[in-house]
C-alpha cells in the first residue's frame, strides 16, 4: 500500500538516503528542509520523480498536511553546525517535536523521532543500554542539542501517553557514508577529506577516545522497519555498530585506503567530548532483528569514493 510519508531534514545526510530508500519501496515522499545544513544536491536525482515533493520550511514553524507516516530528523547533527547557533538548535529539537508531534495528533499519523546517542553525554557505561540514563552537562557547549533531544524524547512519550500518538523513537549512534557534508566537523568526513589532501588529519586528545561507525544504509533499513513494528513498541531502541575502536585506528585506516601521505597533529579535546560511544544494540535485535551488514573497510570506500568526485580529486 502507498503510502504518504513526511520526512523532516530530508535534504540532510542522512534523511536524503531515507528518501531514497522510502521511494523505492513504493511510497509517495515529502521532504522538508530549511537548508541549514542539509542541500538540495543531495536530492537532485529524485525531483522528478512525480511521488517525491521538496518543501522549504523550518520545523520551528507549524505545518500542515496529511500524511500517514512522520520521520522527524530536522536538526543539525554536527558539533560545528548545532554550536553555530545553540538557540536555535534547542528550538529546532524541541518546537520541531512540537509541531511534528502536533501534525501527527491532527492527522492520526505515526511519527519516528530521529534521536542522538549524545543523549547519553559522557556515559559511565560501556556499552550504552537504553536504561541508561545518561551523564549529561546541562549548561555545557555541547548541551544545545544533547538537552533538546532529551527534551524532544520526553516530549514524544508525553504526547504517547496523553494523546495516544503512535511514536517511536530511534537513538542513532555515529552514522558515516556519501553526502556527508565535507564540512560538518564529523571525523569520518574530517579525516577523509584531509587524507585526500594530504594535509595532517587533526586527531584531538591522544587519540585513544574510542568510538563505534555505521554505514548509512544500514541505519537507513532498521529506521524504516522499526517505523513497521507494532504501535506497541515506542522506544527509545539504540541503532549503530556495536564494534567501537580508538580514533587513531580510524585515522591510520583512512590513510591506508587513500595512500594519503597525511601525518597526525593533536589538539586539545572539545569540552565535554565524550570519551566513548558504543551502542548495546541488543534490544533492536531483538526487536527488528537488526545488526549492521557493511563492514567498515568496504562503507569507508564508498565514502572515500563519494568524497573524490565531490573535491573533484
Amino acid at each position: 500500500m502507498r503510502k504518504r510519508i513526511l520526512v523532516t531534514g530530508g535534504a540532510g545526510f542522512i534523511g536524503s538516503h531515507l528518501c531514497e530508500k522510502l521511494l523505492a519501496n513504493g511510497h509517495e515522499v515529502f521532504c522538508l528542509d530549511n537548508y541549514f545544513t542539509g542541500q538540495k544536491d543531495n536530492l537532485l536525482h529524485l525531483i522528478n520523480n512525480p511521488y517525491f515533493e521538496l518543501i522549504r520550511h523550518d520545523v520551528t514553524m507549524p505545518f500542515y498536511i496529511e500524511a500517514d507516516e512522520i520521520y522527524n530528523l530536522a536538526c543539525p547533527a554536527s558539533p560545528v553546525h548545532y554550536q553555530h547557533n545553540g538557540i536555535k538548535t534547542i528550538k529546532t529539537s524541541v518546537m520541531g517535536a512540537i509541531n511534528m508531534l502536533g501534525l501527527a495528533k491532527r492527522v492520526k499519523a505515526k511519527v519516528l523521532q530521529a534521536s542522538t546517542s549524545e543523549v547519553y553525554g559522557n556515559p559511565t557505561t560501556h556499552p550504552h543500554p537504553e536504561s541508561y540514563w545518561g551523564n549529561v552537562n546541562p549548561v555545557g557547549s555541547r548541551a544545545c542539542y544533547d538537552e533538546g533531544k532529551r527534551c524532544a524524547e520526553a516530549l514524544f512519550v508525553n504526547y504517547h501517553k496523553q494523546n495516544n500518538v503512535k511514536i517511536k523513537i530511534l537513538r542513532i549512534f555515529n552514522t558515516y557514508g556519501p553526502r556527508m557534508h565535507p564540512n560538518d566537523g564529523r571525523v569520518v568526513s574530517n579525516f577523509i577529506v584531509q587524507a585526500l589532501q594530504n594535509k595532517n588529519i587533526t586527531i584531538y586528545g591522544d587519540g585513544s577516545h574510542t568510538r563505534s561507525f555505521c554505514y548509512v544504509d544500514d541505519v537507513v533499513n532498521g529506521m524504516v522497519d522499526f517505523m513497521n513494528t507494532d504501535d506497541s513498541i515506542t522506544g527509545p531502541v539504540n541503532i549503530g555498530s556495536p564494534s567501537d575502536f580508538p580514533i587513531i585506528e580510524l585515522a591510520k585506516k583512512i590513510i591506508e585506503i587513500t595512500n594519503s601521505k597525511s601525518e597526525f597533529t593533536f589538539l586539545s579535546l572539545p569540552e565535554d567530548d565524550p570519551a566513548t560511544r558504543n551502542p548495546d544494540i541488543s534490544l533492536i535485535k531483538k526487536t527488528i532483528s537488526w545488526q549492521p551488514k557493511t563492514s567498515l573497510e568496504e562503507g569507508l570506500t564508498n565514502t572515500i569514493n563519494y568524497f573524490k568526485k565531490t573535491l573533484k580529486l
